[in-house]
């Protein structure tokens, strides 16, 4: 109950919502190419500033977002007058004070700068991938990553996977960690729930019948008779099954 005091409870703003077409799993055939997908509540999309060039003012509350899980923090330009939304980062409250773009060299929850202008083992979150593009990574609750070093050109990231990576040195993040620490201890308290959020039934391939899937039929309980496959046959643990992989270019000496 304590996060949900924190919310801003007004209805959302209406200049920032809009119609959203959910695909339900399902190509432009209407082909089913993303199983257990469909139905849930009807919601509409927050319109979020993931580039957060010029997003910029006061933090007027937190809003519930039904598309994600990360909560909202609603910013007003007292120059503009204008309202918008940002992923919100954790421990930030009504009337703080929010800068886009930055340049100065420092860490403030919220403000977003590129990675020449963050310190060296700063914490971040809604990383871009490129210069001036919607921020990608790092936008689920509790992730952040950290920066471990820079060069003139480059910035080496630990993220959250664990993983490292170089990106450009001008591209843009934001300080500090998604909010919503909790929701991964979000239990669903019945079936209808995974409805409402729009996940269907997980059926297994044993309790099908033969013309269904490759491990139906069969008198009795059994556990498929053959090694894990798809519904079309193809084997689904063990080595890599991917042909596309972009190969590594040879080391040529010239």
């Amino acid at each position: 109950m304590k996060k949900k005091k924190q919310l801003f409870l007004n209805p959302p703003l209406k200049s920032q919502k809009r119609s959203w077409n959910r695909s339900t799993g399902r190509n432009n055939k209407g082909h089913i190419t993303a199983w257990h997908r469909g139905g849930g509540h009807a919601r509409l999309y927050r319109d979020i500033d993931l580039k957060r060039i010029s997003t910029q003012g006061i933090v007027v509350g937190l809003e519930y977002d039904p598309n994600r899980t990360a909560f909202l923090a609603r910013i007003f330009n007292p120059d503009t007058k204008k309202h918008n939304y940002i992923i919100a980062p954790t421990k930030i409250k009504k009337g703080d004070v929010i800068r886009s773009n930055s340049t100065r060299n420092d860490i403030q929850n919220g403000h977003s700068k590129t990675l020449q202008n963050l310190l060296t083992g700063s914490i971040i979150y809604n990383l871009s991938l490129t210069s001036r593009n919607d921020g990608k990574i790092l936008r689920a609750p509790g992730a952040f990553g950290r920066i471990l070093k820079r060069t003139k050109t480059l910035a080496k990231i630990k993220l959250k996977s664990g993983q490292y990576r170089w990106f450009d040195i001008k591209t843009i993040a934001t300080s500090g960690v998604v909010s919503n620490l909790d929701s991964r201890f979000t239990k669903l308290q019945k079936a209808g729930q995974s409805r409402w959020i729009g996940k269907r039934p997980t059926v297994r391939g044993v309790a099908m019948n033969p013309i269904d899937h490759p491990h139906g039929g069969g008198e009795g309980k059994t556990s498929g008779g053959r090694s894990s496959v798809t519904p079309w046959g193809k084997p689904t643990k063990g080595p890599s099954t991917r042909t596309n992989r972009i190969q590594p270019k040879p080391n040529v000496k010239i």
